[in-house]
């Protein structure tokens, strides 16, 4: 395959773990095309993608290292990209930059304060469950709209301190930069319109009403030293650590749900206590990990990966799920579900100084919802075919739109 010959992203994710061993056989990475047509390289293994997220000569700024950048007017069908690397926190900084913000960051996702919002947690999950059971009928249940999304949706809103009257909007602001199946000028445009909307005004409500909360506290480093936090790094921070620190959540928990009630008998095991609860979330996470490919990373010089050079200033993905599907890294069978398998070594959290700060609360989020489920409905099923089971629209996420369930046989 030719530079010139690009492989097509789809941009609806329908089928991730086929499209991703349709990558790995045409090499260890591969020019691709993603919606509206921008340029990049996917890396279709484990140990490439691991060795070039560690790379210091990988960046995720693009205003420094991507040399289209300077055309992104050019092109409005690239506008749905923006949402990612036309925003300055984390994930768009390279160097000293990303390591002031993520230090910034980091505090507000301690082991401290994860078990400390663990009452929360349980008390939300418990919640969620009994509503659940309450308007039970024997009909069927959507998980994900009863318990994946609203718990991290709800932690999240309060660690932030984000007001009841904004919640929604936070919400389907989130959904709207992960929805990569639209890439017109018009969802590129809406999406902004939200950035500079939604996000503004909570922080204008912390600012006014500042209290125990990491917004609160963000504001508080850019009023008292703004050499550490500007105005617009205030802004995008919050879309980053609000974004990861409730969708990625919402399709940790579906995904879990979903790979456990196709495998009963696997499912009986964790039950049993043979596998443990930690083992199925590390089993998620590289089987069908939250993000399957993360927009964009930069080659700050010319990279030779397994004999094919990609030129300085061209664009990267960060495959997570071509990682954690690579059966050169994890086996024959990669392909396959096994809580017992022992991924506690996949990438899905990044590594590193890349390392997602929030990955813990996931942690503690998943590990407390899925046994809590498991216990109270010990009956429960999907109420569906697999086939009738359906994808987010997006190569970024990966979870489904809906997780309907009876609760008991």
């Amino acid at each position: 395959m030719t530079v010139t010959d690009r492989f097509v992203i789809d941009p609806f994710g329908a089928d991730l773990a086929a499209e991703c061993a349709e990558l790995r056989a045409l090499g260890p990475i591969v020019p691709v095309e993603l919606p509206g047509g921008i340029p990049a390289w996917a890396p279709t293994g484990y140990d490439v993608l691991k060795e070039l997220i560690l790379d210091p000569r990988v960046s995720k700024d693009p205003r420094k290292h991507w040399a289209l950048w300077p055309e992104m007017g050019e092109h409005p069908s690239w506008g749905w990209v923006l949402g990612w690397v036309g925003v300055v926190n984390m994930l768009s900084t390279y160097g000293t930059d990303h390591a002031r913000l993520r230090k910034l960051v980091a505090p507000s996702f301690t082991h401290r304060r994860t078990e400390a919002i663990r009452p929360r947690v349980e008390a939300i999950t418990a919640e969620l469950l009994d509503a659940i059971a309450a308007r039970d009928d024997r009909g069927t249940v959507d998980l994900r709209a009863a318990l994946a999304h609203p718990l991290p949706m709800r932690i999240i809103c309060e660690l932030f301190g984000v007001p009841d009257e904004l919640v929604d909007d936070t919400a389907g602001l989130i959904a709207a930069i992960m929805d990569t199946s639209d890439p017109s000028p018009e969802h590129a445009a809406f999406v902004q319109r939200q950035i500079g909307t939604v996000l503004p005004a909570l922080i204008a409500h912390r600012a006014g009403r500042p209290g125990d909360d990491l917004t609160s506290e963000l504001i508080r480093v850019r009023d008292e030293d703004g050499d550490r936090l500007s105005d617009e790094e205030l802004v995008y921070t919050l879309l980053l650590v609000i974004g990861a620190g409730f969708e990625t959540t919402v399709n940790l928990i579906g995904n879990a749900i979903v790979a456990l009630l196709r495998r009963p008998e696997q499912l009986a095991a964790v039950r049993a206590g043979k596998v443990g609860w930690d083992a199925v979330v590390d089993e998620t996470l590289r089987a069908h990990p939250s993000i399957a490919a993360l927009p964009l990373r930069f080659a700050v010089s010319d990279l030779t990966v397994g004999g094919v050079t990609v030129p300085a200033g061209d664009a990267l993905l960060t495959t997570f799920a071509a990682a954690g599907l690579d059966p050169d890294h994890y086996g024959p069978d990669a392909d396959v579900f096994d809580a017992a398998r022992g991924a506690e070594d996949h990438l899905a959290f990044g590594i590193g100084v890349h390392r997602c700060v929030g990955a813990p609360l996931a942690r503690v989020e998943a590990m407390t919802a899925l046994p809590a489920l498991f216990d109270r409905f010990p009956g429960l099923r999907l109420a569906v075919e697999d086939g009738e089971l359906r994808q987010v629209p997006s190569f970024i996420a990966f979870g489904w739109r809906e997780v309907p369930v009876r609760l008991r046989g």
